[in-house]
């Protein structure tokens, strides 16, 4: 039976970034109908209705998605804007290129997304300024450490705040996926890597030591379904 009691290290396949081909585009199309079946997509955009509840709509915004996969979070919030008269930026940023080639050719439609290849620890990312941050099924990729690290200077580059959509490190989230994907997944790295992203996911006071480490001020924790924390987090002004 696996160790619930802490996160695992263990790497997924999606952590390779060399991983291409018809494997990782049937991934990222089973990640998309995944967060729209299990509720993931919503909680990103009541997220940031929350951060924007008092924005200006004169305003550009602009939104980065950390690990965009395939683009389907941002074509969901560039309809979200557009019914909201928001004047939204959007960039996708991914480590992995094939991963980024893929969400430019599933958003042919969309041009006025950009994305970009960009190592989120690295330089050129770090010199970077945003309005709003999201992450879906991001931040468990990192070890608590990283993640520490991280916060601390993305609170410097954000101007709004920034969104953790991830998921609650729990048996039943582990067996229920273990078997979804088992028995209706056609993609050998989902049937490998969604259980493991269980594991490597979180409890509630993980994600707050990681927060209060970093000396955020403002932020809330919620537990939504399914087996998902939604993380707020506000920058001072």
């Amino acid at each position: 039976m696996p160790d619930f009691s802490k996160r695992s290290a263990e790497a997924e396949i999606m952590d390779d970034l060399n991983c291409t081909g018809h494997v990782l585009d049937r991934t990222l199309h089973e990640l998309e109908i995944i967060n729209k079946w299990l509720g993931g997509n919503h909680i990103t955009i009541v997220s940031l209705e929350q951060l924007l509840k008092n924005y200006s709509n004169d305003e550009a915004i602009t939104i980065v998605d950390l690990g965009c996969g395939g683009g389907d979070m941002l074509r969901i919030i560039d309809s979200w804007g557009k019914r909201n008269n928001f004047k939204l930026n959007l960039i996708g940023i991914d480590a992995n290129p094939n991963i980024v080639a893929f969400a430019k050719r599933n958003l042919l439609s969309h041009p006025h997304i950009q994305f970009k290849t960009l190592n989120v620890f690295g330089e050129e990312f770090e010199n970077q300024k945003f309005d709003i941050v999201i992450g879906t099924l991001f931040y468990h990729h990192f070890s608590s450490e990283q993640l520490v690290h991280f916060f601390r200077k993305l609170k410097r580059q954000v101007s709004v705040g920034f969104i953790i959509n991830d998921i609650h490190r729990h048996w039943l989230a582990y067996y229920s996926i273990k078997l979804l994907t088992q028995a209706f997944s056609k993609s050998a790295m989902v049937k490998y890597d969604a259980p493991l992203s269980v594991l490597r996911a979180f409890k509630r006071t993980e994600l707050r030591e990681v927060l209060e480490a970093t000396a955020i001020e403002s932020f809330t924790i919620k537990w939504k379904w399914a087996f998902r924390w939604q993380v707020i987090a506000k920058m001072s002004l």
